[in-house]
């Protein structure tokens, strides 16, 4: 009954959302195509309205309120995508929204989520706590709340990417899914088997916030004891209810990727696609990259959904560093030279032979380990991948250096 209650409403979301929502691109990639074997698609969720698919869901869900509920507003809590898509969809119906963020909330996001016309209040240092605040809201004032993903009117809208990439991408055999809460993941896998029940869903979590391997082995949403990811869209530690229904009836596969692997997707998806894609957005791309072929059972072609573009300035700043790093660009090392006029030449003679680019150099006379007349060097390169770092450290260690690589 569940199963029919959603295609019913998959189906007149498509209809709601069509003339609101962008139909966003779906665009081939050359080099993941490359990697994994099979013909590789994008589908640029991260150029929707407010940069995520989350107004899907939330306009889905706010246009099916009643007359009454819309006169009471709505509220919401998130700290990024789900708070610009509510924001944005409420002004859209003309009708007041309250959102809460943390305090901690990255400041373009809160900037944006206050020019989409939402009141805007930060409460709390975790997303949890502004919650509380956002439910004791709704209590005293009639408000609406707009869960993110826990209602089957947000599954519902976010379910149309999953009908747009059957629209644009008729013979698509496999589509990943970045899962946090599920709405998307459970979406996409109730269209594709209304649709098309042979495509393979396949959800990615960021492998240091996995809610959902331990909840669907226990048949139930159980929520995690800690979470630590870069990629804060998809950090959700108690699968939602009504996704949980859908996607243990759906069954997609879900596959874990690490913070090096998002980093890289990132990367990756700046570099050779020229899109910005935040970290929990680029969740799909990551496994692409990082999962053993059979592990994913691909069958092509693959559409890879790109979630949501709302990132940090300073992440990215961050992350760029880190996806280089992770992929062998940058190499932090700490030597130890004599300290006498000329080493310091010498060294950077032996780094300039191959080919490295010296990026930062600085000095340090104080560890315990080093003699009277030694210091150390804490060196900063640019290197051309893998390869070519393994090859500046062999050059170093040939010429007599001893050379600890930082992490």
């Amino acid at each position: 009954m569940a199963h029919m209650e959603l295609m019913a409403r998959i189906e007149a979301a498509a209809t709601l959302l069509a003339p609101v929502i962008r139909r966003t691109p779906v665009v081939a990639s050359r080099v993941l195509s490359e990697r994994s074997g099979h013909e590789v698609w994008l589908k640029c969720e991260n150029l929707q309205r407010t940069g995520s698919f989350k107004p899907r869901g939330a306009y889905n869900r706010i246009a099916n309120l009643s007359e009454a509920e819309r006169a009471r507003g709505v509220v919401a809590a998130s700290a990024g995508n789900h708070a610009q898509g509510v924001a944005w969809s409420a002004t859209s119906l003309g009708i007041p929204a309250t959102v809460f963020m943390p305090v901690g909330a990255a400041l373009p996001k809160l900037v944006a989520t206050r020019a989409y016309g939402a009141t805007v209040h930060q409460v709390g240092d975790t997303i949890d706590q502004s919650l509380s605040a956002a439910k004791e809201f709704a209590e005293h004032t009639g408000a609406t709340l707009v869960h993110p993903f826990d209602h089957i009117d947000i599954v519902a809208g976010q379910a149309t990417a999953g009908l747009e990439i059957l629209d644009q991408l008729p013979d698509v055999g496999t589509v990943l899914v970045p899962t946090g809460g599920g709405g998307l993941l459970a979406g996409v896998a109730a269209a594709m088997r209304r649709w098309k029940p042979q495509v393979r869903v396949i959800g990615v979590q960021a492998a240091e916030a996995a809610a959902w391997p331990a909840s669907l082995a226990a048949g139930k949403p159980v929520a995690l004891e800690q979470m630590s990811t870069m990629a804060d869209g998809i950090a959700v530690g108690l699968p939602g209810e009504v996704p949980f229904e859908h996607i243990v009836e759906f069954a997609p596969a879900i596959v874990t990727v690490d913070e090096d692997a998002l980093s890289k997707a990132l990367l990756l998806c700046m570099e050779r696609a020229k899109l910005i894609v935040e970290p929990a957005g680029a969740a799909a791309v990551a496994a692409l990259m990082a999962c053993a072929p059979g592990q994913l059972a691909l069958e092509g072609p693959v559409c890879a959904i790109l979630s949501g573009g709302n990132i940090d300035p300073l992440l990215l700043t961050r992350v760029i560093g880190h996806g280089l790093s992770a992929a062998g660009r940058y190499l932090a090392a700490r030597v130890t030279i004599s300290d006498r006029p000329g080493s310091l030449s010498r060294l950077l003679g032996e780094l300039g032979r191959t080919g490295a680019s010296v990026l930062d150099v600085v000095h340090s006379r104080t560890g315990a380990w080093l003699a009277i007349d030694e210091v150390e060097v804490l060196l900063t390169l640019e290197t051309r991948g893998p390869t070519h770092r393994d090859e500046v450290l062999a050059a170093l260690s040939d010429a007599g250096y001893l050379v600890r690589v930082q992490d």
